[in-house]
């Protein structure tokens, strides 16, 4: 028995038609959280909180 050319030629395209995808494993990583408190000031003076070196430049 033999196979026409034609035939392997439709087999062959009709391979070629479906719709495969290989994908590999994937993970996701959401960025971490970073929750900074709140400044509290105690004591008599009631100011607000002034970062290292903001005073000099004059934004406190």
């Amino acid at each position: 028995m033999r196979i026409s050319s034609a035939l392997v030629v439709a087999i062959v395209m009709a391979s070629g038609l479906t719709g495969c995808a290989i994908r590999g494993p994937s993970v996701k990583v959401e960025p971490p959280k970073v929750i900074i408190p709140g400044v509290i000031v105690e004591g008599e003076k009631q100011g607000k909180h002034c970062p290292p070196g903001q005073a000099k430049k004059g934004k406190c």
